[in-house]
Parts: C-alpha cells; sequence; structure tokens
C-alpha cells in the first residue's frame, strides 16, 4: 500500500460517517459536498472498498465503514485537541463562555470583574447567543444552560435555581378557563422564550405528560419584551421574579398558579469531559458556584 496517508480523505470519511450527510461534513471542514464526495469516492478506489450507501435521509456506513469509522473519529478529534495545546501553547490563557443574552446581561457581566481581579492572568470571552453551544464541536469551554441538568455525555454542575413565575394579564385569566394544575395552562396561548425551552422543561420538571402546545407560540429572544407581550394579553409566560414582581404588584400582571418550584429547573455549568480538567475551567466554575451561592436568583 502506498505510505503516503490520503488524511484529507479520511478525514472527509470520518466527518461524513459522524454526520451522515455530505453537506454536513462539507460544513464542518469547510469545503462544498461535491469535494467530500470526490475524497470519498478516490479513498474506495484506493482501498477497493465501498464505505458509504445512500439513503432518502443522506448516506449510511456500510459494514466496512462501520469496523473503521469509530477509531478513526477518535484519530482525528485526539489530531484537533494536539493542535489546540500547541496553538495554546504560548499565548495567555483564554475562556471562552457561552450563555443565552439576558442572563449574560442581567448576571454574568456585572459580576466579570470580581472574577478579573482574582485571576487577572485568564482572558474571558463571553458568547451570549440564545443558540446552544455544541461543546464537541464549537470552542467554547464552559456553557451556562438553563434547564434540568441532563446532557449526556457532558460534565454538569448546578449553579442556582431562580424561580420563574407563570403570569398573564388578569383579563385573559378571568375570561379563559380555570387553573387549578400546572396542566391547565395548556389551555392559554403560551408566549415561549427566544430558544421555546422554558416552558417544556417546566411541563417536565412538574410532572406533565409531553403535548406539543407546550413549545407552540409567539417567541420573544428579550424578557421585556416577553413580560410586555403578556401585559398585552397576548398570552402566558413564563419569566423570572424579579422581573415581574413589580407589575404583579400594580395589577397589570397575575400569578397563574402558585405551585412549589422544581429545583431541578436551574442553571448549569456545562463543560465537555475533556476541558473540565483544565484548571482555567475549575478556577471559573468554581468562582461561578460561589457567587451562585450567594443569590439564588440573578440581580
Amino acid at each position: 500500500m502506498n505510505p503516503v496517508l490520503p488524511l484529507l480523505a479520511l478525514r472527509a470519511f470520518a466527518e461524513t460517517g459522524r454526520h451522515g450527510s455530505l453537506k454536513k461534513a462539507a460544513d464542518a471542514m469547510g469545503v462544498t459536498a461535491g469535494a467530500i464526495s470526490q475524497q470519498i469516492r478516490q479513498l474506495e478506489e484506493r482501498l477497493g472498498v465501498i464505505l458509504f450507501t445512500r439513503t432518502r435521509y443522506g448516506v449510511r456506513l456500510t459494514q466496512a465503514g462501520e469496523r473503521v469509522h469509530p477509531a478513526l473519529v477518535l484519530a482525528f478529534d485526539q489530531i484537533a485537541r494536539s493542535l489546540e495545546i500547541l496553538e495554546t501553547a504560548n499565548v495567555p490563557p483564554a475562556l471562552t463562555v457561552s450563555t443565552e443574552p439576558s442572563f449574560a446581561a442581567s448576571w454574568l457581566v456585572p459580576r466579570l470583574g470580581r472574577f478579573a481581579a482574582r485571576h487577572p492572568d485568564i482572558e474571558v470571552r463571553v458568547e451570549a447567543t440564545a443558540e446552544l453551544a455544541d461543546l464537541q464541536r464549537d470552542r467554547v469551554d464552559v456553557a451556562i444552560r438553563h434547564g434540568l441538568g441532563r446532557y449526556p455525555g457532558l460534565v454538569s454542575e448546578l449553579l442556582m435555581a431562580p424561580v420563574l413565575l407563570p403570569v398573564a394579564a388578569p383579563a385573559l385569566l378571568r375570561d379563559g378557563p380555570s387553573i387549578n394544575t400546572p396542566a391547565d395552562c395548556l389551555a392559554y396561548p403560551l408566549l415561549q422564550d427566544g430558544a421555546r425551552a422554558d416552558w417544556p422543561m417546566w411541563f417536565q420538571a412538574l410532572g406533565v405528560p409531553d403535548d406539543q402546545r407546550a413549545g407552540r407560540g409567539p417567541s420573544f429572544d428579550d424578557d421585556f419584551l416577553l413580560v410586555r407581550a403578556a401585559i398585552a394579553g397576548q398570552g402566558m409566560a413564563l419569566v423570572r421574579d424579579l422581573y415581574v414582581t413589580e407589575e404583579i404588584a400594580l395589577g397589570r400582571l397575575a400569578l397563574v398558579l402558585d405551585t412549589p418550584w422544581p429545583t431541578d429547573f436551574a442553571y448549569y455549568a456545562v463543560t465537555h469531559p475533556h476541558t473540565a480538567t483544565r484548571s482555567t475551567v475549575q478556577n471559573f466554575i468554581g468562582w461561578l458556584k460561589e457567587e451562585a451561592s450567594g443569590s439564588l436568583v440573578p440581580i
């Protein structure tokens, strides 16, 4: 066999098998789907083995492809991690943190000065986005996520459980069906957060069976807009208590249901197992937990 390894073709094979799609593999490698297809065809011709079969949903590994794909994916992941170590060998320690915009603005950013004072040698970069970071693919060290803490393959540490209240305009509740249990909220139009995640997770945490209505309704990336829509009577909102306490006191909003708060529905610091042991990550998460222990809800 030719001693020169066809690394580009092998990478195309690994990414296509990982994603089950030529297009997604092309996106991961920054090339065209045609280039990926050509590399795989050349690899198959060189080996004399068919590696993929086409399906209506994309491509699928053949039996021969399945035998070697896991080892190749592991090898390229190890190469990527080794390259990251080399790239950071002569630069100051840096940390990329991904979280939703409202949490970054109301809780994280106002406190970052205290972390910088304690660790002036660590540069922190905050990515404030409603999209969930892919800790396997993206260069994100820590993701702060709001959910139930169930992230398979990742390491999650509980930070705090801020209270979210189901609220609505009094007129909307007066004219609608009565609400005695969390499931009764599904009879109303639900106003969603930008990721359409809070209502489904709230219902799940309170033991309400899955229901498609939980994720339906207009969505808002900003909590202030969510509150304004609720005051206008457009639907029921699930919002942090500090954003609606005054509105409830003034009678512009009403608490829909006074139910015990599901403590698993909280903020978590999430990392990939390979990055969780880094000193910069451990220092940052340790600091997050200290800050969170002093405030049950965002400031």
